[in-house]
C-alpha cells in the first residue's frame, strides 16, 4: 500500500508560480512512476505530467508543456510539480498518483492517489 500526500497548493495571480510536492510512504519509492493530474468541478480528472519510475523521462500534457516541470527525489520519497506562468484555466485540485504501469496518461493507469491540493489562479 502506498500513501501519497500532496502539499504546496494555494492562490496565486496570473503569471505566478507554485511548486507542488508529493510525499510517498512506500519504499522502494523508485519502482513507481509518478504522475500529476488535475480536476475542476464537474470535469474529468485530466493528465498534467508524469515521470517514469527511473526518473529518466518526463511526460507532459499540451497545456503544461513549457510551463510545468515534474521531478522526483527517490532518496526522499518525494515528487514535485513546478508550475510557472500560471493561468486561470490551471485552477483545479491537483492530485499526485503512483503507478507500476506505463500507462502514464490515463487515471486508470494509476493505483494510488493522494487527497489533492487546491490551486487557484486569479486574474
Amino acid at each position: 500500500q502506498v500513501q501519497l500526500v500532496e502539499s504546496g497548493g494555494g492562490s496565486v495571480e496570473v503569471g505566478g508560480s507554485l511548486r507542488l510536492s508529493c510525499s510517498a510512504s512506500s519504499r522502494p519509492f523508485g519502482r513507481f512512476a509518478m504522475g500529476w493530474f488535475r480536476q475542476s468541478p464537474e470535469q474529468e480528472r485530466t493528465f498534467v505530467a508524469a515521470i517514469s519510475w527511473a526518473g529518466g523521462y518526463p511526460y507532459y500534457s499540451s497545456s503544461g508543456e513549457g510551463r510545468f516541470t515534474i521531478s522526483r527525489d527517490a532518496a526522499k520519497n518525494m515528487a514535485y510539480l513546478q508550475m510557472n506562468n500560471l493561468k486561470p484555466e490551471d485552477t483545479a485540485v491537483y492530485y499526485c498518483a503512483a503507478s507500476t504501469t506505463s500507462d502514464y496518461y490515463s487515471p486508470a493507469g494509476y493505483a494510488y492517489w493522494g487527497q489533492g491540493t487546491q490551486v487557484i489562479v486569479s486574474s
